[in-house]
């Protein structure tokens, strides 16, 4: 995070002229896009930077402060830079709060709102230097449907990197950082491409593997193997900032637990033939598991009881998470409630008595029925999303033209240097260097077209989704099983009240309470069940 003041003089400007000040805010995801090209700010926030400038111009403001972010996630406001900037504003007579584009400030409807009351508490107006935003209501629109646009995309991401490592298991790779007893290998390959594997540790290998012997053979405990091993001088793999160590018991079950060491990779519960070389047999690693589980037998714990609701529901008095508890009446009959974790720990003075599960259960069903739109409201705000989605891409139809010639600009440059070099008229060490140049050019602008094309389609099938799933909503909940309601409950709402005359107060997850309202959530009680 870094911050700069700038001049707010010139020779021009009258005594007693009004000055309108602005602050600038800049930011990228990555250390790697902080630090490309190899300067201290890398290339996007030059670019951010021209653009606010441009954008203050116009406004008739002058930046006073930048702030930047580098090398940091949108996903939290838990930025130096961003924090930073939020406590000048509040102390200064700013007017402007400039920003690239609203991602670059959040990337959660949340964030968002929190960031956005800030600023406007503090009399500070929002800019986008890209986008159509401002605070008449059609503004106040755009901004709530790019805000979720961009939560989309942030989460949208994530599912891709996702994918990119179930494609990597599935081809016998090995997601992340390899365990103990295998080293992490890049090599460069005679493209000069980066191949990365994973290799046996020469070191750590044979004591991985005298251990799993010695545990087979049944005399001896994970505690006693410890010592025994930690003696033999097993310790951690060191990284720059953690030195070597023993192992603990926990780490230590851990590598017995592990099927990677005999050639199975273990990823989102499911298992998977690995390209690595294994350490132990599949059948010394069998035996070792069947002894594990035999000697963890007598500590099984009780089964826990599973409902839809739990972990949704929230006291409504103390705010304290509400927990499923059963009471048995002198005839035998078990009765199912919702109790108050801060009054059961007695961690708060809450005097709030339980709720009976039948009753949670029919509040929330009910309020499935009141966020439940009607087939016109879905076309009329279908037609509102489309007319803002329209109206934002006119300014952002030359920016894609605009791309697209750099792009085939940069093709053409690649194109000739190959030919100049394959004529003798440049040598190779400065065609690499011309082309790394331009593969990163063209990389940063196929990011910025597919994340323009992300938000043209993608943002907009998402809210026409999210719009859709309403139209359906109390049916589709009635007729569900214990856990699709669950992932509904998780999907449609952030949490869930339930006050001492047992009414209901939901808090909706974003893009839905845009879509479904506007001012404070409604209450739901028995009276309209």
């Amino acid at each position: 995070m870094t911050t700069a003041t700038l001049d707010t003089k010139t020779s021009d400007e009258s005594a007693d002229a009004p000055v309108l000040l602005a602050v600038s805010y800049l930011r990228v995801s990555t250390r790697e896009q902080a630090e490309r090209g190899g300067t201290e700010e890398g290339f996007s926030i030059p670019a951010q930077r021209e653009a606010n400038a441009r954008k203050a111009d116009e406004l008739g403001a002058r930046i006073v402060r930048e702030f930047i972010d580098a090398g940091e996630s949108a996903r939290s406001a838990d930025r130096d830079g961003l924090q930073e900037m939020l406590a000048f504003i509040a102390a200064s007579r700013v007017q402007f709060c400039i920003v690239h584009k609203l991602d670059r400030l959040a990337r959660n409807r949340a964030d968002d709102v929190k960031i956005h009351e800030a600023l406007l508490t503090a009399g500070v107006t929002l800019v986008s230097a890209t986008e159509s935003i401002d605070q008449t209501p059609s503004g106040m629109l755009v901004h709530g449907i790019m805000s979720s646009v961009a939560e989309f995309y942030s989460r949208n991401l994530a599912t891709e990197v996702s994918k990119g490592l179930t494609q990597k298991v599935a081809q016998g790779g090995t997601p992340g950082r390899a365990p103990i007893g295998y080293l992490n290998v890049r090599q460069t390959d005679d493209q000069g491409r980066e191949i990365r594997t994973v290799e046996v540790d020469a070191e750590r290998a044979p004591l991985i593997a005298w251990a799993f012997e010695q545990y087979a053979g049944g005399e001896t405990s994970v505690t006693a193997l410890l010592r025994d091993i930690t003696t033999r001088g097993l310790v951690s793999v060191p990284s720059p900032k953690r030195p070597s160590k023993p192992l603990g018991k926990n780490a230590l079950y851990r590598v017995l637990t592990n099927p990677y060491y005999a050639g199975v990779i273990r990823y989102k519960g499911a298992l998977h033939p690995g390209a690595h070389e294994p350490i132990v047999e599949p059948a010394l690693f069998d035996q070792v598991q069947s002894l594990l589980k035999a000697r963890n037998a007598h500590a099984t714990r009780h089964v826990q009881h599973a409902h839809h609701l739990k972990g949704m529901l929230h006291c409504g008095t103390c705010g304290s998470r509400m927990l499923l508890d059963f009471a048995t009446n002198p005839r035998g009959t078990t009765y199912a409630y919702f109790v108050c974790s801060g009054r059961a720990t007695k961690k708060t003075t809450c005097t709030r008595r339980a709720v009976p599960v039948q009753v949670a259960e029919r509040l929330v069903e009910y309020s499935y029925a009141n966020i439940t739109i009607s087939e016109d409201d879905y076309r009329q705000l279908a037609s509102e999303v489309d007319a803002a989605f329209d109206e934002r891409g006119v300014g952002r139809d030359q920016e894609f033209a605009d791309l697209t010639t750099n792009r085939a600009r940069l093709e053409a440059e690649s194109d000739k240097l190959l030919a100049a070099h394959f004529a003798d008229a440049i040598d190779l060490p400065p065609l690499k260097r011309h082309q790394d140049r331009i593969r990163a050019g063209l990389t940063d602008i196929e990011h910025r077209l597919r994340e323009h094309n992300e938000q043209r389609v993608g943002g907009r099938a998402f809210l026409h989704d999210s719009q859709r799933l309403l139209t359906d909503a109390h049916r589709a909940y009635t007729h569900s099983d214990d856990g699709t309601r669950r992932l509904a409950n998780q999907a449609f709402y952030t949490r869930l009240e339930i006050t001492e005359d047992e009414q209901l107060r939901p808090r909706l997850a974003e893009p839905f309470a845009t879509i479904v309202h506007d001012g404070p959530p409604p209450s739901f009680g028995p009276d309209a069940l």
